[in-house]
């Protein structure tokens, strides 16, 4: 059985060099990487962008490195509003101008998906309209990525419109269950506000997961923790990886761990090797296949 591509998101090493976190997160064994569109990694307005996509698609390859591209950069499209605007904003364009770019550089990449959220409702804002505007807004990011052949993943994310798995599943229903829109799933906010454990919300999503974030959390509280600190069961967590045969991205999701990237990417490593190792005894006690080892390069 393969497993996943076990990965570190590149918003965890935000006081690094793109090039250099790279390198890093090679170096620690991870084969992959979650790599967020930000003003100092692969500005997606910088004037050089061509030039810098190419050198990061080259130095990807080069390291072994595969890669989702994230779009949740806090303030890259206002320097006053974090995240602003969204997909449920009266005003979306600049939201859909940056994943249409964001499409265009994964596709430059050979990234597996452009991973994206619905973001917050603005005030006064009800559940249709908010429903009605994301819809609308997705239109041309779902005409761009089909065109280029870029598989996109929703995100539910904790306080925005779209915050649970069934929300994602009932929004893509809606939209026509189109083949090129597809679920990120962060196994923390599972156990923030899922009313089941990841394991459960990783089964229920099965074949339409295109990008596993990893990180734990506390119920109630979205606050990504590294592992151990919550309330996350990793091993079982990948073990429902490994039972829905997922084999794409899953990386590490810290973002406010950049101060220590490279001590706080091999804790997760060593962690994420650990969990592995009991996902294994407990295949063997069952019969199951085993998964091919994490890090093995």
């Amino acid at each position: 059985m393969t497993a996943p591509a076990l990965g570190y998101g590149t918003n965890g090493f935000s006081n690094h060099r793109l090039t250099d976190a790279l390198r890093v997160i090679a170096d620690l064994g991870y084969t992959a990487t979650g790599l967020t569109l930000d003003h100092h990694h692969l500005d997606p307005y910088g004037p050089d962008l061509a030039r810098e996509t190419e050198q990061i698609g080259g130095l990807l390859a080069a390291l072994g490195l595969r890669c989702v591209v994230e779009t949740g950069a806090r303030y890259l499209l206002d320097p006053h509003r974090k995240h602003h605007p969204t997909l449920v904003s009266e005003s979306a364009r600049p939201r859909i101008d940056f994943l249409l770019r964001a499409v265009r550089i994964a596709e430059s990449l050979g990234a597996d998906c452009v991973s994206f959220w619905s973001g917050n409702g603005e005030p006064g804002a009800d559940p249709h309209t908010n429903r009605r505007r994301m819809i609308d807004h997705l239109d041309p990011v779902l005409d761009e990525a089909r065109r280029r052949g870029v598989r996109l993943g929703l995100e539910p994310e904790p306080g925005m419109v779209v915050q649970r798995l069934d929300q994602a599943l009932d929004l893509r229903r809606e939209l026509g269950d189109p083949d090129q829109l597809g679920i990120t799933l962060d196994v923390g906010h599972c156990v923030a506000v899922e009313p089941v454990d990841a394991a459960a919300c990783i089964r229920r999503a099965g074949r339409l997961l295109v990008n596993v974030q990893l990180d734990d959390m506390r119920p109630g509280i979205h606050e990504h923790l590294e592992f151990g600190q919550g309330q996350l069961d990793l091993a079982a967590t990948l073990a429902a990886l490994d039972d829905t045969g997922y084999t794409g991205v899953a990386a590490v999701e810290l973002p406010r761990h950049s101060h220590a990237a490279p001590q706080t990417a091999q804790r997760a490593m060593a962690a994420l090797r650990r969990a592995r190792e009991t996902v294994s005894v407990q295949q063997v006690h069952t019969g199951a296949p085993l998964s091919s080892t994490i890090g093995d390069r």
